[in-house]
């Protein structure tokens, strides 16, 4: 046995359950069997999937805290509360907006996919003799499937742009100020998605699937995925998460005989890095990551809460938050909602029976200060790039924000750019423009500028349909000149050329791309290899 142990500043964390006044009680928790999280948060609020009768709904709650109580709200939730019911079957998923705190999508059994904005005035009076309980209405509904949507996801870094996965075995990305048809649909499913997840700056798309594959997809490319590796042996659900800007994935799944295991594997080429079997029970493994390098691990129907550190390819385990209750379900608050006062480097919401309980995970420390070692910089609230630039196929760093102080700057750019063109001066917008002489009097812009407002603040409109951006359009200049039926159907063939063309240029640099990160990651292995040897 060594006589040595690792240093490590997040050696002591451990977590710290709420009172059950702080939490609430008297929740009712849906029954439906499909596998997600049951729960969702943003910097405000919480939603829970419920057990409505009628169709389907969900409720939207303050974002309780595990240090006090929620001022002027009940712990114990009367009976009949206010829920988000449009949906006409059961709530499957919800997402909240990483831009707008008060935004929140819903998937559902019905196949829609509907928005709904929170007002803050809706939590006035709660449980008092005169008070009504008024339902939430939804800004907008989206027809994305025949058949169920199990998932919905917003982009990290670019506003009002979501994504929903439907038992068609399709992902579809929508512009949510132009719903009227998806702007990217992802295939080759051949199963169930049981799990879906953007790389830190919204260019890359990694799913799990019933078919026990790990696909990577670059939305903007293709429909096809330019990455496919077998992933976990066993059927049973398998889930997905990016370890921050590490450029490696972490999943979660069973093995042939049913083991429960995490695998860490290189983003680049899909290589494994890492198999480590974690036991043979029976629960789903719901895997969320911290910018701390910190894993977590809860299965359902499990009391406790595993988490790993992660370090030189390898997970160090850490402790356990023991509870003698069983989760259902379990999210963590976005890191810039944290209270670092309190040293707390994460939180998570569980949902068991009939309640719901905030953890707080803590490192033990005395000063009294900001411990500037243990905060690396959070994802911000403000986004990156509008719905239109990132399906043009512009990419932007995620903003970060410093828990110290709250100022806002660009983290760094994301070694993927899939969907940047061959290098050009900075003033010149993505894609660049294409022209053929002669030259005519007439222009066509390209139809991937869709108008929109971008969703930025709890006090900016719902996403609606405004002027158009001010962005350059791309100039298309057919090579004949013709009268104008024969005009605009030979701009037409030329724009759908170019279009081609340049998807095609894409998809050839990604895998270029992808190839380059491989080679890199085999030449980092073989140099550890060589300096342990």
């Amino acid at each position: 046995m060594s006589r040595f142990v690792r240093a490590s500043k997040y050696r002591h964390v451990f977590g710290q359950a709420a009172k059950k006044e702080h939490g609430y009680d008297n929740v009712k928790v849906s029954g439906s069997a499909w596998d997600t999280n049951l729960v969702s948060a943003s910097g405000r609020y919480i939603s829970v999937n419920w057990n409505a009768s009628g169709g389907g709904a969900f409720a939207i709650l303050p974002l309780p805290s595990p240090f006090a109580a929620v001022p002027n709200f009940p712990h114990k939730l009367p009976d009949v509360i206010p829920l988000a019911r449009s949906h006409t079957a059961p709530v499957l998923d919800t997402d909240w907006s990483p831009h707008n705190d008060s935004i929140v999508a819903s998937g559902g059994e019905d196949g829609k996919v509907m928005i709904w904005k929170v007002e803050s005035s809706a939590f006035e009076d709660w449980g008092q003799d005169h008070w009504v309980p008024e339902d939430f209405d939804p800004v907008a509904r989206i027809d994305a499937s025949p058949r169920k949507i199990g998932q919905v996801l917003f982009h990290p870094t670019a506003s009002n742009v979501l994504a929903s996965a439907s038992s068609e075995h399709t992902v579809k990305l929508w512009d949510l100020a132009d719903t009227d048809r998806p702007r990217s649909v992802l295939t080759g499913h051949s199963d169930t998605i049981q799990c879906l997840a953007f790389n830190p700056t919204g260019t890359l798309m990694a799913t799990t699937c019933r078919d026990k594959k790990l696909r990577l997809f670059d939305p903007r490319v293709g429909s096809e995925a330019v990455r496919i590796t077998e992933a976990h042996g066993g059927i049973k659900g398998a889930r997905v998460v990016w370890m921050g800007d590490l450029d490696k994935i972490a999943t979660t799944g069973f093995s042939k005989m049913s083991d429960r295991q995490v695998s860490i594997w290189e983003a680049g080429g899909l290589g494994s890095v890492k198999t480590i079997t974690i036991d043979q029970s029976a629960g789903v493994v719901m895997p969320f990551w911290s910018d701390n390098g910190i894993l977590f691990l809860a299965g359902k129907g499990d009391g406790n809460i595993r988490y790993y550190e992660y370090e030189s390819d390898s997970l160090f385990a850490l402790a356990e938050h023991k509870s003698p209750d069983p989760q259902r379900g379990i999210c963590f608050l976005p890191r810039r909602a944290l209270n670092v006062s309190d040293c707390e480097i994460a939180r998570a919401y569980k949902v068991s029976g009939s309640s719901v309980e905030p953890i707080a995970f803590i490192v033990p420390r005395k000063a009294d200060s900001f411990q500037s070692d243990i905060y690396p910089a959070a994802a911000s609230s403000e986004s990156s790039l509008s719905a239109s630039e990132f399906f043009a196929g512009k990419t932007a760093p995620l903003k970060l924000v410093s828990l110290e102080n709250g100022a806002v700057f660009n983290g760094a750019q994301s070694t993927f750019t899939p969907s940047a063109p061959a290098p050009a001066p900075t003033h010149v917008p993505a894609p660049t423009a294409f022209s053929a002489p002669p030259p005519v009097t007439k222009a066509v812009t390209m139809p991937t500028h869709v108008p929109q407002t971008p969703v930025r603040s709890e006090s900016a409109p719902v996403p609606q349909l405004a002027s158009p951006i001010s962005e350059s359009p791309v100039i298309l200049t057919p090579p004949t000149q013709v009268d104008d039926e024969g005009k605009t159907t030979v701009l037409e063939a030329e724009v759908d050329r170019l279009n081609s063309e340049l998807r095609a240029a894409r998809e050839k640099i990604r895998n270029m791309e992808l190839q380059v990160e491989g080679l890199k990651a085999n030449a980092r292995k073989a140099a550890q290899a060589l300096m342990e040897a």
